[in-house]
């Protein structure tokens, strides 16, 4: 059985071969991924496998999923720092010596992560960490570079969704 594609659009369209909704990209729109960067606030263009997902047990229950699971901790981070060589866009465990985006936040953006196989096979520095798929802000503000989308419709795609199916960043 092939990989299913969810297909997140420029335009804030977010679809699957049965449904579609609106979801949130970069502030700063998308890019192709060879022209990704560090902190650019914008997609990288591409198909992204499906690698993992976590949630905040304290907030909400373990999601209805075929996708490998784990409740994030308050000690859970990612690394986003260029310098800190085979740990750069990688999870971490907090504190670290490095800079890194704590996963367990004050908002609700961070409820739900899908991660997303951006950079990873293998990480090269500088060319962009931590693309996920989360929660959305407010009215689909634009995000530092991930997918967000409505809480509903990402727990669909969790139901839906199976380890390597296929996130499309598309123009």
């Amino acid at each position: 059985m092939s990989a299913r594609i969810f297909e997140a659009m420029s335009d804030g369209r977010f679809q699957t071969p049965d449904w579609n909704c609106r979801c949130a990209l970069g502030k700063q729109g998308v890019i192709p991924a060879d022209k990704k960067r560090e902190g650019d606030n914008k997609s990288p263009l591409g198909d992204w496998p499906i690698r993992f997902v976590f949630y905040r047990p304290d907030r909400e229950s373990v999601p209805q999923t075929d996708i490998p699971s784990a409740p994030l901790t308050p000690m859970d981070g990612w690394c986003d720092d260029v310098k800190a060589g085979s740990a750069y866009n990688r999870h971490v465990l907090l504190p670290f010596p490095h800079s890194c985006e704590r996963l367990w936040r004050e908002d609700h953006v961070y409820d739900f992560i899908i991660v997303l196989g951006h950079n990873d096979s293998p990480a090269i520095p500088g060319r962009g960490s931590a693309i996920f798929m989360h929660l959305k802000r407010g009215e689909y503000e634009g995000t530092e570079g991930c997918v967000a989308l409505a809480r509903d419709d990402l727990l669909r795609v969790l139901a839906e969704a199976k380890a390597g199916d296929i996130v499309r960043i598309s123009s």
